[in-house]
């Protein structure tokens, strides 16, 4: 039995001090009984010789410092796992909000996880279809890979990330797929359009959910990520299940991370942030990847909205030192109509060369990637050109760049949130889109793939 103190000295906010406690440790869990015998939890923050300060789960108040009790458990947060996860919704602290009952699980797990050898890790290299053509005929994912999609406020992140959890698929087999789903500081209407949006489409069969609203405390916030990883961990190395996790949003458990923070009255580091946090990112994104000896793997999506759209505040910043890319959504393109706005010219997927190709996508397309590329780039420097000198300053080639341009942001990058492409629409469509310019122009593909799909009308 847990030894019991009643030596609560403070409550200041979301922490307590506890005095003269012995073998107590960093990040274990406490239990506060209150003199109604109503209970709260609560995790080890800081040990300072016999004094624990605790950080508290729920609010502090009606905490009397003379008749509340305090236990620590001897252990650190735990999530109980078992395949029968997905289908649900959970809270950031892993207890069931779907009205269903508790799970029982198969065994459980510190939700720290332990860090991957970088030994044993597998070069990512199987390509995932998430059917929106800006991602994967341009920006490839593959599978393992840590992919963030930097957003700003306003943008429609939540709508990209649903259309993601819908759709993706790992092709070409009948491997196990999953989705792991976690939604961090997100209003009530933000969780109903994510939950209502996985039933309606089914997808909601092959997803675990973990929901913190906007509301809940900011310590349940940080446990958010590491539940998801935890259940994501197990899925993929347990039962050979190919793991798609999405985060959302970054920016709120960062928020969260400097709330407790200040609190703690740690100095603070660029923009009031603590200096520790690339490290916690680091220990959240390196829980992606795939194993030796395992077929199972994890894939990560973590969305971040960007404060005042800069993409070098400390948070997209630190996410694209740990991570193999960004796709970035546009607020220009929002405000032409395009859905989804990715802007694809800053976007990038590190890993995409290894995921495209024959026999994972299709043999043309590493060519007709770069093609897209400079020719949307050119074209808009076409379009600027028009908008500075008019139409008439511009050649007869660069109005068709000029074209290209309009129709590849019309076409290819405007799909919609309803629309799954395959990779063979996805490239059929740019096909199309480069038949607008002469044969000529096409300097970044070889004769082999021109005769193959240029002439094919």
């Amino acid at each position: 039995m847990p030894k019991e103190y009643r030596t609560i000295q403070e409550v200041a906010g979301p922490l307590m001090m506890v005095r003269g406690v012995e073998g107590v440790t960093y990040n274990e869990l406490g239990e506060i009984e209150l003199s109604n015998g109503e209970k709260r939890r609560c995790k080890v923050l800081e040990v300072n010789g016999t004094n624990a300060m605790v950080q508290l789960f729920e609010n502090s108040a009606g905490i009397n410092l003379d008749s509340s009790k305090v236990r620590f458990l001897g252990r650190s947060m735990e999530l109980g796992v078992s395949e029968d996860m997905l289908g649900r919704v959970f809270d950031g602290i892993g207890r069931p909000i779907d009205g269903k009952p508790e799970i029982l699980p198969e065994e459980r797990r510190d939700i720290n996880g332990l860090p991957m050898n970088p030994a044993a890790r597998v070069y990512p290299a199987e390509f995932i279809q998430t059917g929106i053509s800006a991602i994967d005929g341009l920006n490839t994912l593959v599978r393992g890979q840590k992919l963030p999609i930097f957003s700003a406020s306003g943008l429609p992140h939540a709508q990209l990330a649903a259309q993601i959890a819908k759709q993706a698929k790992v092709r070409g087999s009948n491997e196990k797929f999953a989705v792991v789903f976690a939604a961090m500081g997100i209003t009530f209407e933000e969780s109903n359009f994510f939950v209502n949006s996985f039933k309606e489409s089914g997808a909601i069969d092959r997803t675990v959910m973990f929901v913190n609203l906007a509301n809940d405390p900011a310590v349940e916030r940080i446990s958010t990520p590491r539940m998801a990883l935890t259940a994501a961990e197990y899925l993929a190395f347990e039962k050979e299940m190919h793991v798609l996790v999405i985060l959302t949003d970054i920016t709120n458990y960062a928020d969260a991370l400097r709330e407790v923070s200040a609190a703690r009255k740690e100095v603070a580091a660029r923009r009031g942030y603590p200096g520790y946090m690339y490290t916690d990112f680091a220990q959240i994104y390196e829980r992606a990847g795939r194993q030796t000896g395992k077929n199972g793997s994890i894939t990560m999506i973590p969305i971040l909205s960007m404060p005042e759209d800069d993409k070098t505040h400390p948070i997209p910043d630190l996410t694209g030192y740990i991570t193999e890319g960004q796709i970035i959504l546009s607020r220009d393109l929002y405000r032409k109509g395009l859905q989804p706005p990715i802007n694809v010219l800053p976007s990038l997927s590190r890993l995409k060369d290894k995921g495209i190709g024959e026999g994972k996508t299709r043999g043309d397309h590493a060519n007709t990637m770069n093609q897209l590329f400079a020719a949307y780039a050119r074209g808009k420097d076409a379009k600027e050109l028009m908008t500075i000198l008019g139409e008439a300053a511009l050649t007869e080639i660069d109005l068709k760049y000029a074209e290209f341009a309009d129709k590849f942001e019309e076409k290819y990058v405007s799909q919609g949130y309803d629309t799954d492409r395959s990779i063979e629409e996805t490239l059929d469509i740019g096909w199309d889109l480069l038949r607008i310019l002469p044969r000529s122009e096409l300097k970044r593909i070889s004769d082999k793939w021109l005769d193959e799909y240029y002439e094919k009308k």
